[in-house]
């Protein structure tokens, strides 16, 4: 279902829909537009765009955003005045970004998915997806969030981790450079193998932020590896 969708049955409920756009950020989608009540942002990720500020954002209605300000006062995660320079900084350039993480994310996504070592690639802007009419529906952009699942398993999931050079294991993302991770032994290694899988999360799947180098250099150190 599409956004419009559930917007439409959020309202019928008398809920409040409130949607985590990070990895699309601004550029890419406007949840707003689409009948969302509320956006929320890591802006330590696209936003920021260096890897150099914690920071989020939440907007929305006057009247609702009303109520999350008063919390806010309450509770205190106001940014420092160096923080709020440094997302300034990265919005300046957020626009080039985004398109060539699009560019990128696509050129890699594809190149994944006809590489033999490969058995799966997760990308919704591969036709092979299966909202990829969603996403061309509501996204102006597929973004730089790639993943794929190694016909290796966990083995040849942690080779390549071991392996890489210009691209940097972490679990970080939306960064001009690129990051790479395991997501079974790192970002959700405290949860059971089978509940892991429910959610698709198997041990050979590589979770990839593509940043804004040439897609090329990208490529050409996955083959070297793969």
């Amino acid at each position: 279902m599409c956004a419009i969708g559930w917007a439409k049955l959020c309202k019928q409920a008398n809920a409040i829909m409130v949607v985590d756009s990070t990895f699309a950020s601004p550029i890419n989608q406007n949840p707003l537009a689409l009948g969302a009540d509320i956006v929320m942002h890591s802006a330590t990720k696209y936003i920021g765009g260096h890897s150099d500020v914690i920071a989020g954002v939440c907007a929305g209605r006057k009247e609702i955003i009303n109520l999350v300000r008063k919390s806010f006062s309450f509770h205190g995660p106001h940014l420092d005045p160096f923080a709020a320079w440094l997302l300034c900084r990265g919005i300046r350039t957020l626009a080039l970004r985004i398109r060539q993480h699009n560019e990128n994310g696509l050129a890699v996504a594809t190149w994944l998915e006809n590489h033999s070592a490969v058995g799966r690639v997760w990308y919704p802007f591969l036709k092979s997806h299966s909202q990829h009419a969603i996403a061309k529906q509501q996204m102006r952009g597929g973004g730089g969030m790639v993943c794929f699942e190694l016909k290796g398993g966990e083995q040849a999931a942690l080779n390549l981790l071991s392996k890489v050079d210009m691209l940097k294991m972490a679990v970080s993302l939306g960064g001009v450079s690129s990051t790479i991770t395991h997501p079974a032994s790192m970002t959700h290694n405290l949860l059971p193998r089978e509940e892991r899988e429910k959610g698709g999360i198997t041990d050979g799947m590589i979770r990839f932020s593509i940043g804004i180098e040439n897609a090329n250099d990208i490529i050409r150190e996955l083959d070297a590896i793969l």
